[in-house]
């Protein structure tokens, strides 16, 4: 039997400007949630793996090919926005998390 899904409430969807990111506390972790355009989010875990900063929300958001990343204002390595996938040193990967809106708000469930 698979747990239900916790839905954390972070932001009014204009709290966030398109093509930026926030950091939002869920669960005790830092989750950085990036708004591209009008309508699309994702949420990564904030900490930058290879300086344990918490700045990933502060990055460029950005693609490589069909990827959308976001590179880390520290050491620029590109973090796929879907997967969490570090694309220099995928053993320095963060977690991926669900986002949804609802009601105006932004609302992020850990993976």
């Amino acid at each position: 039997m698979t747990e239900p899904v916790t839905w954390t409430d972070v932001c009014a969807v204009d709290d966030i400007l398109p093509d930026t990111g926030v950091c939002a506390l869920v669960g005790g972790r830092h989750v950085a949630v990036f708004r591209l355009g009008a309508d699309r989010y994702f949420a990564i875990d904030n900490v930058d793996p290879k300086s344990g900063a918490s700045v990933l929300a502060r990055g460029l958001l950005g693609s490589l090919g069909d990827r959308i990343v976001v590179a880390s204002p520290l050491y620029k390595n590109h973090f796929d926005l879907r997967t969490g996938e570090c694309l220099e040193a995928p053993e320095q990967s963060v977690q991926a998390h669900g986002v949804q809106v609802q009601g105006g708000r932004v609302r992020v469930a850990l993976s």
